[in-house]
C-alpha cells in the first residue's frame, strides 16, 4: 500500500498494510526546509516544498496542508498579524457591532491573496505526489471559529448570551465562506477536508451552545463535503469529553482531538465508526519529551487500537518548531514496526 491507500482504508475502517502517519507538522516542516514562518505562509512553492521534504524524510503517509490559522479570517477582512517568525494570526475584530452582519457581502474569497497562496502551494503538491501520499486540505476555521475571529473570541460569548439570533445570522455567512474554501481544495484534488473549531469546545463553551450555536453549521459543513464527495475530519482544542456524543451528528469521518481527551473514551465511543488521528501530546512528549517517553506514549495509543483499523498516528494539534528530529523519527519508527 502506498500512503494515501493507508489512510483512505484507516478513514473507512479498513486494515491497511501498516498503521498511516500523518503529522500536524507544519511549523516544523518549515523550519527543517530552512524557512522563517513568513517565508513559508507567504509563499506556496515554500510551503510545499517543506512539505515534500517532511514527507520523504520521515516517510510520512500523507500531509495535512496547512498555513496557519487565520487564512479565512484575512480574507473577510479579519486584520492580521505576520511575524516573521511565527505563524500569522488574527488580532482585532472586522465587526465592531454584531449588527454590521446585516450589510456584509460574501466576498470572492478565490481573490484573496492568501487564499491564492494556500491553493496554488495545495496544487504543487498534488501535482508532486498525485494519488501517492494522502492530502488532507485544512480549509482553516469552521464556521463558529471564523465568526469568533471575526468579533474577537471575548466579544462572541457575550454575542452569544446577548443576540443569539444575529449569532446565527454571522454563522450562516460564515459557513457560507468555509464552504468557497472547501469547494477551491476539492477542485484542486484533496483527499480529505477538514476544519478547525476550538472555540466550540467545552473549555471555550457550554455543551448546550455547542449544539446550538456550532453543531447545526458543522453538520453543514460536513454535508457539503460529503457532496463533493470527500471525507470530513474535524479538529477540537482542549478536552472534548463533555460532546463527545454530539460530534457524531454532524455526520463526520474522523476526528483531529487534542491528549486533553482521555484517549480511552475517545476509543470507546468511536472506535467503530469514527477514525482518530491523534492524540500525543505534541509539547509535553513530541517536542519535549525524552525518547523514552516517546516511544512509551507511542506504544501506549497503539496498544488501545490495537483490534481496530480507524486510526492515524498524528499529534493532538500542532508540532512545536523546537522539536528534535530524532523524536520524530521514533515515532515514526515505532509506529512503523508495530504491525
Amino acid at each position: 500500500m502506498n500512503g494515501f491507500q493507508r489512510v483512505t482504508a484507516a478513514l473507512k475502517g479498513e486494515w491497511p498494510d501498516k498503521r498511516p502517519i500523518v503529522l500536524h507538522n507544519f511549523m516544523l516542516a518549515a523550519k527543517e526546509a530552512g524557512f522563517t514562518m513568513k517565508q513559508y505562509y507567504s509563499n506556496p512553492e515554500n510551503a510545499a516544498k517543506a512539505h515534500i521534504q517532511a514527507v520523504e524524510k520521515y516517510g510520512l503517509d500523507g500531509v495535512l496542508w496547512d498555513l496557519d490559522t487565520a487564512v479565512l479570517a484575512s480574507a473577510v477582512g479579519v486584520p492580521v498579524d505576520f511575524p516573521e517568525n511565527e505563524p500569522a494570526r488574527a488580532h482585532k475584530a472586522c465587526l465592531n457591532h454584531l449588527e454590521e452582519i446585516e450589510n456584509l457581502n460574501i466576498p470572492d474569497i478565490s481573490k484573496n491573496e492568501r487564499i491564492i497562496v494556500a491553493v496554488e502551494g495545495f496544487k504543487m503538491l498534488k501535482k508532486y505526489f498525485g494519488n501517492e501520499i494522502h492530502l488532507r486540505g485544512n480549509a482553516d476555521q469552521a464556521p463558529f471559529s471564523l465568526a469568533s475571529m471575526m468579533r474577537t473570541p471575548a466579544e462572541w460569548m457575550m454575542d452569544l448570551i446577548i443576540n443569539p439570533e444575529l449569532c446565527h445570522k454571522l454563522l450562516c455567512y460564515t459557513t457560507k465562506v468555509v464552504k468557497k474554501f472547501i469547494q477551491l481544495l476539492a477542485d484542486e484534488g484533496a483527499h480529505l477536508i477538514s476544519n478547525g473549531d476550538s472555540p466550540a469546545g467545552p473549555e471555550m463553551i457550554s455543551p448546550e451552545q455547542y449544539l446550538e450555536f456550532a453543531l447545526p453549521y458543522e453538520k453543514e459543513i460536513v454535508e457539503y463535503t460529503h457532496d463533493l464527495g470527500l471525507p470530513y475530519m474535524l479538529h477540537i482544542c482542549g478536552n472534548t469529553e463533555l460532546i463527545l456524543d454530539e460530534m457524531p451528528k454532524t455526520g463526520l469521518d474522523a476526528v483531529e482531538l487534542d491528549y486533553k481527551t482521555d484517549i480511552n473514551k475517545i476509543f470507546s465511543k468511536y472506535n467503530q465508526k469514527i477514525t482518530l488521528s491523534g492524540n500525543i501530546d505534541p509539547s509535553g512528549v513530541i517536542a519535549n519529551g525524552t525518547k523514552e517517553l516517546v516511544k512509551e506514549k507511542t506504544l501506549e495509543i497503539l496498544n488501545i487500537y490495537k483490534h481496530s483499523p480507524r486510526f492515524i498516528m498524528n499529534a493532538g494539534c500542532a508540532i512545536p518548531p523546537t522539536t528534535p528530529e530524532e523524536n520524530i523519527r521514533i515515532l515514526v519508527n515505532t509506529t512503523r514496526s508495530y504491525m
